[in-house]
């Protein structure tokens, strides 16, 4: 299955001394917006200003003359995040990006721009024109299935990881066997068993390095419990001075318990004290036990894990787990030919799968090519390339992952790849008709030039075409035709004017009385003509009625 695509819009733009644009702050809804007005006022320079946000070149010639640096800044909502992308070109000097507010390279902005952002009317930013966009867009018209394909190249994946594990060189796998033999023999010899036995040689060999002095303490506290005048003879006059007194029965009954006590401990402590022997071999073999431990854990405690996997943390746990994994090892090593011919007989079976999905797949596309390029080439004769002709090439090689659009826009041309042969009208309305048949696009769509060269019955189709789209993304369209700025569901005109000696841009959103007289200026010039506004009017409603709003 395809990833779900992004959602979003472009909720706010704001441009800053960019060429005659002083300041511009357009706040966008959804649906169909169309830029208009005359030509040089500067409906170019708010589609350069999304470029530069998609990672465009910032060019210094931008900056507004007299100023130190152009600013952009795009407010889109992104998957339900709103985020803030912005470029800053200097005068003088490199270009920054900002991603929120904080700096991050323009190829990272551009990328989330991008994913949410497709411009037609430049060849740069137009995912139409790669190559796996293609293939995607075709898959999808298809309704090919991948999946699989998908299966069994995985599958002969994980089968060449495990042969590659195996070890598939003769000689490096003897110099391993004879390596994990090595290790083994070593650890069988340890006969490591408990992870707590360095902890318990620990205690021992505090107990066996200073049995004197243990044996001392023994005797010594048994003598001041015990001995002449010890605990144990004043406890029993203190018991004789008060017996029978009835004002210390309860304290008599305490000495008496006390002197109980003492006579435990004194037994306790004897025995203790015995039961510690000096034997300095016992302490020289749990020293030598001990080391041993130490070199095992440094050696095998934090090694690699021969399946691969990451070392321990040095434990004697871990060496113990690393033990295991050498025995796993030696069997997969020595079962290697049996196991080693298993595999290359999955391996083998693994890539007829893989062929017979791929050729499966290939079928699929080239079967989807030749219904996929006419239907590009009716809503090409819809937009005024009625003879225009497409074509979408397949490679010859299964599973056909070369993929290439191909358009012919003049009769007798030979189709070549879209970014070569079209002009930016004519690769504006094939991205347009390739829009419409394809159910796959980013939210955001700009349209830059679809109308050059056209008008009439193909303007209406045009803008027809543009309010369709605009039913599900949002779409932003450059035109000077009234035909296609009707169908939008909002219209900003963009204006220059002169302050001083300086020529500025503006760009305003305009209501529904001043869409009217935008566009009578756009039919003929004379927007103070009644005839001219009842023309608009019959265009806007026109236009509202085939959009069914």
């Amino acid at each position: 299955m395809s990833p779900t695509p992004p959602t979003g819009q472009l909720l706010e733009l704001a441009v800053t001394d960019l060429g005659i644009i002083e300041h511009v702050r357009l706040v966008l809804g959804p649906g169909c917006t169309a830029l208009t007005g005359e030509t040089g006022a500067g409906k170019t320079l708010l589609v350069g200003a999304i470029e530069l946000l998609l990672g465009g070149r910032a060019d210094p010639g931008l900056v507004r003359d007299g100023c130190a640096e152009a600013i952009v800044e795009g407010r889109f909502e992104i998957d339900g995040d709103e985020v803030v992308l912005t470029r800053v070109i200097p005068a003088d000097g490199r270009s920054r990006a900002y991603l929120d507010g904080r700096l991050a390279t323009a190829s990272s902005v551009g990328e989330r721009a991008r994913s949410v952002v497709d411009l037609h009317g430049q060849h740069d930013h137009q995912s139409l024109l790669r190559a796996s966009v293609q293939r995607d867009a075709l898959d999808r018209f298809g309704a090919i299935d991948l999946e699989p394909l998908r299966a069994a190249r995985a599958r002969r994946t994980e089968i060449a990881a495990e042969l590659a594990l195996l070890g598939g060189d003769a000689g490096a796998r003897a110099r391993e066997l004879d390596l994990v033999r090595y290790q083994l023999a070593e650890l069988d010899a340890a006969s490591l068993r408990d992870p707590d036995e360095d902890r318990v040689l620990n205690e021992q060999e505090d107990r066996l390095a200073d049995a004197l002095a243990h044996q001392e303490a023994a005797a010594g506290a048994v003598a001041a419990l015990a001995g002449e005048g010890g605990a144990s003879d004043a406890l029993g006059v203190a018991v004789s001075a008060v017996d029978g007194r009835a004002p210390f029965s309860a304290l008599a009954e305490r000495l008496r318990a006390a002197q109980a006590e003492v006579a435990d401990l004194v037994a306790e402590l004897r025995g203790a004290g015995e039961e510690i022997e000096d034997d300095p071999e016992r302490l020289a073999t749990v020293r030598e036990r001990r080391q041993l431990l130490v070199e095992l854990r440094r050696k095998y405690g934090s090694a690699p894990m021969p399946d691969g996997g990451d070392g321990g943390s040095g434990t004697l746990a871990d060496v113990i787990a690393f033990h295991r994994a050498l025995e796993q090892r030696l069997a997969d090593l020595e079962g290697h030919d049996a196991r080693a011919a298993a595999l290359d007989a999955q391996a083998r079976e693994a890539a007829d799968a893989e062929a017979i999905a791929a050729a499966a797949v290939g079928r699929a596309r080239r079967a989807a090519a030749e219904p996929l390029a006419r239907a590009v080439e009716a809503h090409l004769a819809e937009l005024a390339m009625a003879s225009a002709r497409v074509e979408v090439e397949v490679g010859e090689v299964d599973p056909g992952d070369q993929v290439t659009f191909l358009l012919a826009a003049n009769p007798g041309s030979t189709p070549g790849p879209l970014a070569r042969v079209a002009s930016g009208g004519e690769l504006a309305r094939t991205m347009l008709a390739l829009r419409l048949v394809l159910a796959m696009a980013p939210p955001v769509l700009v349209f830059d030039e679809v109308d050059a060269g056209i008008g009439g019955q193909a303007a209406l189709a045009v803008g027809r075409a543009l309010a369709e789209l605009g039913a599900d993304h949002q779409v932003l369209v450059v035109t000077h035709l009234p035909q296609v700025a009707a169908f939008a569901d909002a219209q900003i005109s963009v204006r220059k004017s002169a302050r001083g000696d300086r020529t500025l841009a503006t760009a305003v959103a305009l209501d529904d009385d001043a869409r009217v007289v935008e566009l009578s200026r756009m039919l003929s010039g004379t927007p103070e003509s009644e005839r001219v506004r009842d023309a608009a009017n019959e265009l806007l409603e026109r236009a509202a009625a085939v959009r069914g709003r």
